[in-house]
């Protein structure tokens, strides 16, 4: 295990002095197959990794979505390989792959020939397992105490940031932690694909996504259109976006306005996201993928969180980040709170935010971005 290092980083509070680098790496592969806000509260620790072993190439063993967001992007990661749906590790909706399936993606890892195997995906229960079938010269990754083990490993403990985590995680690789702000670049490209949607206008842009892969933690829509509503009165252009799967709840943003708003529903692919995203005043809305990029670009936001989130992937800062507070978190319909488990009733675990609240951080945060 590698223990605490014995001083802190400078304005880091992170390990100055992390395990030593492993020799003579040329490749390395980081597990983290999950959703895009999981990608970006870890791009500070690829960072330091990247940055330690400037010489090697860095994989992203990732999620489907990861390729549609990095390739052709300048980032931390050289390469992405999508991971088999492995049972414990998956993301996605499709049945499990099967062992021969995981086998074979496994072998053809091993045959890449890693120096280096990094587990950024969780408590290690199910991902350490996959790690260790990579064949790996050295592993590292975090463990609960019924996980396997890598070479290197550091405690996984619940309610740390994981943008903290992963760099602890990077540390005991040999990274020293240089930041703590995820950052995405923008390319001309993501801009050009947001404007063939949303045209460019003078009026400064509110963005609206009332989505969440989970949907307790979507806030009530018609107050998401409420709160949009007193920013499109002090000036705003409110463009309400989502998914194809949440026009629905597009519609019901638009249903809380006076000013009929500009949606963008099924029709904004990663890059034009990333591009929207960036050019936006503020973004609106609940602790979801698309939160997290824009803050990642540089665009302040305001959202609403359940307590079971706050800890883990809430923004580290407050200057350009607004943070509302469900501190019950439970079931709109049956009052089940988020850690209790799934209820069934896909329902908003968010609802017990008063709307004032969440309008007081918008047009205080809309003010202060307007000034600057």
């Amino acid at each position: 295990m590698i223990g605490p290092a014995p001083d802190p980083a400078p304005a880091l509070g992170l390990p100055a002095s992390p395990a030593p680098l492993v020799p003579d790496v040329r490749r390395i592969a980081v597990l983290r197959a999950n959703g895009l806000g999981d990608y970006v509260v870890a791009e500070p620790a690829l960072a330091a990794l990247h940055a330690a072993y400037p010489n090697a190439e860095v994989t992203l063993l990732g999620a489907r979505h990861h390729v549609a967001l990095l390739e052709g992007r300048p980032s931390p990661v050289d390469r992405i390989v999508p991971v088999p749906l492995v049972p414990g590790v998956r993301v996605g909706p499709d049945p499990d792959a099967s062992e021969d399936e995981v086998e074979a993606w496994c072998a053809e890892r091993r045959a890449e020939g890693y120096d280096l195997a990094v587990q950024m995906h969780g408590g290690g229960r199910n991902s350490n397992k996959l790690l260790l079938r990579l064949g790996a010269r050295v592993t590292v990754g975090a463990g609960t105490p019924d996980a396997p083990r890598p070479d290197r490993w550091v405690p996984y403990w619940p309610y740390q940031h994981d943008t903290i985590r992963w760099l602890e995680v990077a540390a005991a690789a040999g990274a020293t932690p240089t930041r703590v702000e995820p950052r995405v670049a923008v390319t001309d490209a993501d801009l050009e694909a947001s404007h063939a949607v949303v045209p460019p206008g003078d009026a400064p842009l509110l963005v609206v996504h009332p989505g969440a892969t989970d949907a307790r933690r979507c806030y009530p829509e018609e107050r998401l259109g409420a709160v949009a509503q007193d920013l499109a009165d002090r000036g705003a252009r409110v463009v309400v976006a989502g998914g194809p799967s949440e026009a629905e709840r597009v519609e019901r943003v638009v249903a809380g306005m006076r000013t009929p708003p500009e949606t963008a529903v099924g029709t904004l692919d990663l890059p034009a996201l990333v591009g929207l995203l960036s050019r936006a005043t503020v973004v609106l809305g609940n602790d979801s993928g698309p939160r997290h990029l824009a803050a990642a670009v540089g665009t302040p936001t305001v959202a609403v969180f359940t307590y079971a989130n706050l800890a883990d992937v809430a923004p580290l800062t407050r200057v350009w980040h607004r943070v509302l507070v469900s501190w019950h978190g439970g079931c709109q319909v049956c009052g089940r709170r988020v850690l209790e488990g799934w209820c069934g009733h896909g329902a908003s675990a968010t609802h017990d935010v008063d709307v004032a609240e969440v309008r007081e951080a918008a047009v205080d945060l809309w003010e202060q971005a307007m000034i600057t």
